[in-house]
């Protein structure tokens, strides 16, 4: 696989990871349920492991980018993990409103594990990184399309930060968060 289409495949990652962190955001916006200090780590694991596909866009395909999104991704999925499993226990009740019958952070972990799988099975595409010209090799309307979901996701990441620091300003997150702390 060319290096520019395995860019095309890092902009559809990347698309993905900003679907999840917009939907996340949506309904911190419109639901009013402020994400949990577990929750706000998944975000930062997502993000870092956008960056690296963000990286792959815009520097072109290398290994060590794959490599920031995979241990971005197995941070994230054992912060999920661990979510999943203090909400499991008879009794002790779940965080946040679930999404198709499962809560966010049951779907992180899944979205983590794929990003993971995902990106092991692209990293088995060697021609991706041979030496070349990878933004002079994709058409015009394909380095548009990469460069507007780089724009999408640091847009993203930029709500998300503002978010969190109105959530907990500059000490610590509440552990179960009722409002903005930095607006109080």
């Amino acid at each position: 696989m060319p290096a520019y289409r395995a860019a095309l495949l890092n902009a559809l990652a990347l698309l993905g990871i900003s679907g999840l962190l917009g939907v996340a955001f949506l309904d911190q916006i419109v639901f009013s349920e402020l994400p949990c200090p577990l929750c706000l780590l998944q975000r930062l694991a997502f993000v870092l492991a956008g960056f690296g596909f963000a990286l792959n866009i815009l520097l072109g395909p290398r290994p060590s980018h794959y490599a920031l999104v995979i241990l971005s991704s197995l941070a994230g999925a054992a912060v999920a993990g661990r979510q999943t499993l203090l909400h499991i226990v008879p009794g002790s009740g779940a965080y946040g409103s679930p999404l198709f019958g499962l809560h966010f952070y049951t779907w992180a972990f899944i979205a983590f594990a794929a990003i993971v799988a995902g990106t092991a099975i692209v990293l088995m595409l060697d021609r991706q990184f041979e030496p070349s010209d990878f933004r002079g090799q994709a058409s015009t309307p394909a380095r548009r399309f990469m460069l507007a979901v780089v724009v999408l996701f640091g847009l993203l990441v930029a709500a998300n930060a503002l978010s969190t620091l109105l959530e907990c300003s500059v000490g610590i997150c509440p552990a179960d968060p009722t409002g903005y702390e930095l607006l109080s």
